[in-house]
């Protein structure tokens, strides 16, 4: 039924890095002048970051600062990566207009005025120290098709080769809520996993996260590791700017993200920039002195990624014909978190750092489970998802379903969920949804076959296609 599943955290493949490459999995050097490893750094700012949120002008002290710093980590060998907001802000500013307007036309035409003017202030900013940019506008449209996704990434991997900052925004004047991120903190989350940036820093106007809100009780203490986010228990209940749609629940949901990509996430201070420098080196004195507490990563290699072939031990989900697309299936086996290693004595700025999963979702999985917008939903017995996560790699058969929910055709998103059946009929769903896939039929069919042998797909549907609903790998 399903092409390509994964199963949410599970343990997940991956492919392995040689270490002593020279270069990266764009084929750029994967070390710098001084000899170290040159790192992938996507920096997100929000609205609040860039303009005033009541007079809409452009906080350029800011700007400047964040501007030098990409900049000298460019000049450092790096390859940086902006994820800005603030069209609408800086849109409303040059419309002389005081508030965001509620009707959608309106503030998209708004946006594609703040656009023009966003992207010619980063640039007049960056020419000043003659580092060159690129305008990137996305909508998730532009990466659910798969080609698209690709010529994203390889665009990416073109200007930081090139020794461009690209400067991502969400394409406001074209997104409607069914093709919408949602917020630039999702963004650029999905931007760090398809380049397999080291690093995303969501800046924001606090120091970290807290135990509570800062503003409204003085008691609340930072958090600086977060190895675990789903065993986090804060308050993040206050939202971003009136202009802008993000807060710190949507920076939860970004450092999620990222972290399944295997990229380390860290919220920090907006107003004082050049304490990337100094979180950055922090942090890598950690893996200096712990390499074993990293996560693994892609290889690198001069061309192409080599991957290297998954065994029944890397990944718990086969390959089996129904599926089309690769499955991560949650709920079995979840992905170990690292300890954090040992304070080292370096001094570093207040931060909080999300570690990465050990095991990365790979390009391709990752695609399926953050660039895809499901368009139903399939619900498996307990022995198909048995199935699915058991280490001799089982197919999910026609037998294993259901139900299903949601019209949908061949080679489109859906999601998985568990479910029990009930005796004399029915069944009780068991909880969320478990994995996400691309399927190999449609609702129609899916629904014509479901809870039937494989033999009977010929004379149900007239041709035999494939035996699963949906292949795992």
């Amino acid at each position: 039924i399903l092409t390509y599943t994964k199963v949410l955290p599970v343990a997940f493949s991956l492919a392995v890095m040689n270490p002593s490459s020279e270069f990266n999995r764009f084929g750029a050097p994967s070390t710098n002048m001084r000899g170290k490893r040159a790192l992938t750094i996507v920096i997100k700012l929000g609205t609040s970051s860039i303009c005033d949120e009541k007079t809409h002008d452009p906080l350029l002290s800011n700007l400047s600062l964040l501007v030098e710093t990409a900049v000298r980590l460019r000049r450092d060998g790096h390859r940086v990566i902006l994820v800005s907001s603030g069209a609408i802000g800086i849109g409303l500013k040059r419309l002389d207009i005081e508030k965001r307007p509620k009707h959608l036309a309106a503030a998209q035409a708004i946006a594609a005025v703040g656009q023009c003017r966003l992207i010619a202030l980063w640039d007049g900013l960056f020419t000043q120290l003659r580092q060159p940019v690129a305008q990137v506008l996305l909508t998730r449209n532009d990466i659910a098709d798969r080609t698209q996704y690709l010529n994203a990434s390889n665009t990416f991997a073109e200007l930081l080769n090139m020794g461009i900052i690209p400067i991502v925004n969400e394409n406001d004047t074209l997104a409607v809520n069914e093709i919408k991120f949602g917020d630039n903190d999702t963004l650029s989350a999905i931007t760090a996993g398809m380049v397999n940036a080291d690093y995303l820093f969501l800046m924001t106007d606090v120091d970290c996260l807290y135990t509570n809100n800062p503003r409204t009780h003085p008691d609340a203490q930072p958090i600086e590791v977060v190895a675990d986010i789903s065993s986090l228990k804060v308050d993040v209940s206050s939202t971003g700017s009136t202009l802008g749609t993000g807060g710190m629940a949507t920076k939860l949901t970004a450092a999620r993200l990222a972290t399944s990509a295997g990229v380390t996430a860290i919220i920090t201070r907006s107003s004082i920039p050049s304490n990337i420098f100094h979180i950055v080196a922090y942090i890598q004195s950690l893996k200096e002195a712990d390499p074993s507490s990293q996560p693994q990563t892609p290889s690198i290699t001069k061309t192409s990624p080599t991957l290297t072939p998954i065994t029944s031990t890397d990944d718990p989900i086969a390959f089996s014909p129904l599926l089309s697309t690769p499955t991560s299936l949650s709920a079995v086996k979840l992905a170990h978190s690292p300890t954090p290693p040992p304070a080292a004595s370096l001094p570093h700025p207040l931060h909080t750092r999300f570690l990465p999963k050990p095991r990365a979702l790979r390009d391709r999985y990752f695609w399926i489970l953050h660039g895809l917008a499901p368009n139903g939903t399939i619900y498996i017995d307990e022995g198909a998802y048995g199935a699915l996560t058991r280490r001799d790699k089982a197919g999910l058969l026609p037998v294993g379903v259901v139900d299903v929910a949601g019209t949908f055709a061949q080679q489109e998103a859906v999601t998985l969920a568990v479910v029990q059946r009930i005796v004399g009929g029915g069944y009780i769903i068991k909880g969320p949804e478990v994995g996400k896939a691309l399927v190999n039929y449609s609702s129609a069919e899916i629904g014509r076959i479901m809870g039937q042998q494989s033999f009977r797909i010929q004379e149900l549907l007239g041709y035999a296609g494939m035996h699963f609903p949906f292949p795992s790998s």
